[in-house]
Parts: C-alpha cells; structure tokens; sequence
C-alpha cells in the first residue's frame, strides 16, 4: 500500500491520508473537540475542491481526531471574540459553501464517526453520502438550547431524517445515541468502536470496486433527482440511463453480466 499523509496547515487542524483510490481527513483539533474554527473550514473546502478534480481519489473518508469527539459544529468562542456581524455573515457563508461542495463532489464521502457530535457537526455528517458510526457515538442538534437555532444544520438533517424526527432534534436539543441515529437514518451502519475502521474499509471497498464513471455519475444524478417532484424525476432519470446504456462502462457491465464474467473497466 503506497500511503502519504500530507499536513495542509502549519497548526496541522487538518490531516490527509491518500491509500488505493481511499482519502482519508482527519479534523485535527482534538483539543477543541475538533470544532471548526474558519482556518479548518476553508482548509478543508480547498481540499475537497482539490480532490473533486483528482481522478485517483475514489472515496474520501472524513474522519476526526481523538476518541471523545467528531464535531461539535463552528468554533462558537472564535466567533464570540470576532463580535463582528461581518464576520459570522462570511463564516457562514463559507460553511454553506463547503456543504455544497460536498455534495456536488463526484466522490463519495464517508463519514467515521467516533464520538460527540452536535449542531454543525451533524450537518457535516449529514452532508456526507455515507455515514458510519460507533457505539459510542452521540448525536445532537442542540444549538437551541443555547439560544442559536441550527438553521444551516436543519437543511441537512431534514433531508437525511424524517421530517418529525428532524424536528425534534432541532427544536428539543435533546442528544441520541449511535443506535438511535441509525434508526432514523442520520447514519447508515453502528458497530463497536474496535470494528469502525474495519466496517469503513469495507464500505470504502465495496464503492472502489465499482466503475468511477458510474459512482460520479450516479452521485449527480441521486442529489438532482431528490430536488425534482416525481413526474419530473421519472421523465429525468429515464433519459439519463438511456445515455447510460449507450456507454462503454455500462456496454462492458451488462455483457459481463449475459456472459457470466466479471467486467474488465479501466
């Protein structure tokens, strides 16, 4: 395995790991429960930027530093001493932008959750496309309870929860734990937290096992869909695997499949 950690920042608030088409982030504040103070938002938005153009990227897991947390959301003592409207404007607008970006990025991204993981937080988990999540992991959108609504949080979490559990984290900023996130779909998997690396991998490995033209395309095409109504979805998505079907990647699948082979993709 060829691996390489690059350090993107000289205060290393973030750490990247590149093995076998797998990226893995580490929000390194451990310190700081690995909040994300702007020098940690806007590295981490230029790095996926980056790897939205990387054709040896496949997946990216975004994982966190220490045991006790992933995220707790925006570093609020940061913006406290800022005491500048212009400030939180920009901030905010930064981290709307990375969760865009996120999205929008042709690679699937993994969240490791590991530990505490509230308001901001779980807008970052609930914007990545997959999420897997220790036992020992807890959940909250909480910022209510501090008098700051998760307004930005809540687009998110309202598109990976139904809609009535959506609202009772929002407006109650009352913790779940791992289990109970999984129940209502902030997070896909919960396992011990010895076979969190393990169960990732095996997520990483089964994407990487798939032809990138189609994860990258597929990706487009699941979040587009999910903004349309359903006649308009229909009419979308039959059009695009028309175009699918007229591809080499989808060619050398469907007849490795009538022929009983395993398909041979560049």
């Amino acid at each position: 395995m060829d691996a390489r950690t690059d350090d993107l920042s000289n205060e290393d608030v973030l750490l990247r790991e590149d093995a076998d088409g797998v990226t893995r982030l580490t929000l390194n504040r451990p310190d700081k429960y690995n909040a994300m103070s702007e020098d940690l938002v806007e590295r981490l938005h230029a790095t996926l930027k980056e790897l939205a153009q990387d054709p040896a990227c496949r997946v990216i897991v975004l994982a966190a530093a220490g045991d006790k947390a992933f995220c707790p959301g925006h570093d609020l003592k940061e913006m406290i001493e800022a005491n500048d409207h212009a400030f939180y404007e920009e901030a905010f607008r930064r981290s709307a932008a990375l969760t865009k970006t996120m999205i929008s990025m042709p690679q699937p991204i993994v969240a490791r959750v590991q530990g505490l993981t509230t308001a901001g937080g779980c807008q970052i988990v609930a914007a990545c496309d997959m999420a897997i999540a220790s036992s020992a992991a807890t959940f909250s959108a909480n910022g209510i309870t501090n008098g700051l609504f998760c307004a930005m949080p809540s687009v998110t979490i309202s598109r990976n929860v139904p809609r009535k559990q959506a609202f009772n984290m929002l407006f109650t900023g009352a913790f779940i734990d791992a289990a109970q996130a999984q129940e209502i779909g902030l997070v896909n998997k919960v396992v011990e937290p010895e076979e969190l690396d393990t169960a990732v991998a095996e997520v990483t490995a089964a994407i990487r096992a798939k032809p990138a033209t189609a994860v990258a395309r597929g990706k487009e095409v699941f979040y587009q869909q999910l903004q349309m109504p359903l006649s308009e979805a229909l009419d979308f998505t039959a059009g695009w695997m028309a175009e699918d079907m007229d591809s080499d990647t989808a060619r050398e699948g469907v007849n490795a499949f009538i022929e009983k082979r395993k398909p041979v993709w560049d």
